[in-house]
């Protein structure tokens, strides 16, 4: 019996000898919302648009500089508003093992998937120029004032018509937010002119090339028109490009975005203004929140959804137009 005792003492204090020496194992740290995704650098990918277009071309320019500046890799692709496209680079950003990923969406509804496909994969999405119909899922959703920028446009625009006459409108793509805000906006101010008539309106897609095929046939169906305002620059400069084809160079035309052909145009007398979205600020802005977002847990400003107000681009202050910016 004191034998037996024995061993069983002998085992007991062995196992304590054993576990005292083995190796301490390593703690896992449970991940927070506000934990650090990574320390610095990585790659971020760029999404946007279509950067033959010279406003995305500003803003995948503007982030990816911004980005390396930083310490990161980019990648920068167009998905052409095709939700499909969208899809298969957000995969593609999800299988290179990118730690961010700055968004224009393609569609306010229809890019809701795709956001939550890389949210669900860690990867943290920052929304910019464009927002989705949810919130919650990406980290930000930076854009213009849209409702602000078309109520400036609009009252250019009746000023420059001297509020009297027949116009038309160019509206952009109907799946973007920003093409519905801005055509509301132009109606609210618009409408307030009794004799200001709206006789027309025709989807171009924040297209040159469409914006022209459509701006020829309303000029066919009519021959009275005195105005034209559009959802974006690349359409307005189409329209005056259909207008000078048609030896027309009476009539009004509005624009919205500020790029430097649209400033150009208003320098030669050919636009009465341009509405520009400050593009370069907002791709800035959208890296800065993802830089803080992956190196301390918080995107560092109050809330998702955030805008920035336009200006009014016009004769008056055109010479004091920068790229993508009004000095002074």
């Amino acid at each position: 019996m004191l034998k037996k005792l024995l061993a069983i003492a002998s085992a007991s204090i062995l196992a304590v000898s054993l576990a005292a020496c083995a190796p301490a194992a390593e703690e896992t740290a449970t991940p927070t919302e506000s934990a650090p995704v990574v320390a610095e650098g990585g790659l971020i990918a760029i999404i946007t648009v279509d950067q033959a277009n010279p406003f995305w071309a500003a803003e995948a320019d503007t982030a990816k500089a911004e980005a390396e500046a930083l310490g990161y890799t980019t990648t920068v692709a167009d998905h052409k508003n095709d939700p499909v496209a969208q899809n298969q680079l957000i995969d593609t950003a999800i299988a290179t093992g990118a730690v961010a990923i700055i968004l224009d969406p393609a569609g306010a509804d229809e890019s809701i998937g795709a956001v939550q496909r890389a949210t669900d994969a860690g990867i943290p999405v920052f929304l910019v120029n464009a927002e989705i119909n949810q919130s919650g899922i990406a980290k930000s959703q930076i854009v213009s004032n849209n409702a602000q920028g078309a109520a400036l446009g609009a009252e250019e625009f009746a000023k420059a018509m001297g509020f009297t006459g027949e116009y038309v409108e160019l509206f952009g793509n109907p799946t973007d937010n920003n093409a519905t805000v801005r055509s509301e906006g132009y109606k609210s101010v618009l409408s307030q002119y009794p004799d200001m008539m709206n006789v027309g309106m025709e989807v171009a897609n924040w297209d040159r090339a469409t914006g022209k095929d459509k701006m020829d046939s309303l000029l066919q169906a009519h021959p009275n028109l005195m105005g034209i305002i559009a959802g974006n620059d690349e359409m307005a400069l189409g329209a005056i490009a259909a207008l000078e084809a048609a030896g027309r160079t009476d009539v009004v035309v509005g624009g919205f975005d500020g790029n430097s052909d649209a400033a150009g145009a208003i320098v030669d007398g050919k636009m009465a203004y341009t509405v520009l979205q400050p593009i370069a600020e907002l791709a800035k802005m959208a890296v800065a929140q993802a830089h803080s977002y992956l190196t301390t847990g918080s995107t560092g400003v109050a809330d998702e959804k955030q805008t920035v107000d336009c200006v009014l681009i016009s004769p008056e202050n055109v010479s004091r137009y920068t790229s993508w910016a009004l000095e002074g």
